[in-house]
């Protein structure tokens, strides 16, 4: 099958769903196409199994595999969603929040690792999986970092204060490219590809990774606005900022750094007030709707492909009561980490309360920890933990984000 015939069908797809959320279903468009990719694939999966000789299940594999949704997000489609999303961030906002934000997305996401990591080896150990720490670890890489696409995509129809969604976008942009680079260091452990790996070590190549990437994106964005200034032109400025997008996450990788920090950052600078100062409203407004446009497709296909996955990721029985003991466990370690994270800065005084609470609910995976998991080397320990992750992030998916409006509102209710 070719890639504009797969394009094809998965765009369709994904169409279909669309409509038929927008008629049944009327949930914000992402989550509808999920949810009914979900229904779909376990109805396959349910006439699968009692019309064995009719094999339903071949065809939605095939698919699956040819979309390769690992190798497709992490490498390709990424790039243009963090991009996208880091756009829409107000600057300003950021800036004035950069301490919270820097804590929230290193130190809280470190600190959940190793939290939800401890947690879920605990929790092996009673259900009786022999799952080694070390494989923990890498389980918590995963499920840590809260998915830039879907708090974006949420932070639209909230209307949560300006400061308070600055946070937000800006931890679940940089927190991936972190848990990333954490994953990347515990898999050199677990798969015996690093043998004396020492903390100094592992210290040093999370800041060449992190840092590195950083300092990338913004020498990128930089240029960036140079060529914004240079050439005032609407088409050409979309052209650039194309290019900024792609190239700073292909060559991010090319010299071992974090593409997805380099990314986000080039976005930042691209979305910054002395970037908009380079463009006249037309230019400005046809940057804003392609990115956006852009954003909208990429985010509905990506969540058609989580809906199907499911046809992959049935969990064992033990798996099913890890993972049932997993969500709860996978939320306290959200709350604790982000509360230990924004502990030393002491976060706005009264507000911290609230800011916990919308922060540890608003905590939602998506397709990175998703891919991530589905990256994991064939074998005992993929079949155990990739069903958990999967579980895990739709529940965030569903349960948190459909309620997410609820609590925000309970907690930041909007004035007038």
């Amino acid at each position: 099958m070719s890639s504009l015939s797969l394009f094809a069908i998965l765009l369709t797809l994904c169409t279909a769903c669309g409509i038929l959320n927008y008629k049944l279903l009327r949930l914000p468009m992402t989550i509808g196409i999920l949810l009914i990719a979900l229904i779909v694939s376990l109805v396959v999966k349910a006439l699968d199994m009692a019309l064995p000789s009719v094999d339903l299940h071949t065809l939605p594999m095939t698919l699956l595999a040819s979309a390769d949704l690992p190798g497709n997000l992490l490498d390709g489609a990424l790039s243009f969603l963090l991009f996208a999303g880091a756009l829409q961030v107000d600057t300003r906002h950021l800036m004035e929040r950069k301490f919270s934000v820097f804590f929230l997305a290193i130190v809280g996401t470190i600190l959940a690792v190793f939290m939800l990591g401890g947690a879920m080896y605990w929790v092996m150990a009673q259900v009786g999986l022999p799952v080694p720490f070390l494989w923990c670890v890498v389980l918590g890489a995963i499920l840590a970092p809260t998915d830039p696409v879907s708090v974006v995509g949420m932070l639209r129809r909230l209307g949560l204060p300006g400061p308070i969604q600055a946070i937000f976008a800006g931890e679940s942009l940089f927190n991936d490219g972190v848990s990333i680079v954490i994953f990347g260091l515990a898999m050199t452990l677990v798969t015996g590809e690093a043998h004396h790996l020492t903390l100094m070590d592992a210290a040093e190549a999370f800041g060449i990774e992190a840092v590195g990437g950083a300092v990338l994106g913004f020498v990128a964005g930089l240029i960036a606005l140079l060529c914004f200034r240079a050439a005032r032109d609407s088409h050409l400025q979309l052209l650039v900022s194309l290019s900024l997008a792609a190239g700073t996450f292909s060559l991010a990788h090319a010299l071992g750094m974090s593409g997805p920090i380099a990314v986000v950052v080039a976005g930042l600078c691209l979305g910054s007030e002395r970037a908009k100062s380079s463009m006249d409203d037309h230019a400005r407004e046809e940057l804003n709707s392609f990115w956006t446009l852009v954003d909208e497709i990429l985010n509905a296909l990506l969540f058609l492909m989580i809906g199907f996955e499911v046809l992959a990721a049935i969990p064992s029985q033990r798996a099913l009561v890890a993972l049932l003991l997993g969500i709860p466990l996978s939320i306290a370690a959200r709350a604790l980490s982000v509360f230990l994270a924004i502990l030393p800065i002491h976060l706005y005084g009264e507000d911290r309360g609230r800011m916990l609470a919308v922060l540890t609910w608003g905590g939602l995976r998506g397709g990175i920890s998703l891919s991530l998991a589905l990256t994991l080397p064939a074998g005992p320990m993929k079949e155990v933990l990739a069903p958990i992750c999967y579980g895990i992030v739709v529940f965030t998916i569903l349960v948190q984000g459909l309620s997410m409006e609820r609590v925000a509102l309970h907690f930041y209710p909007k004035k007038g």
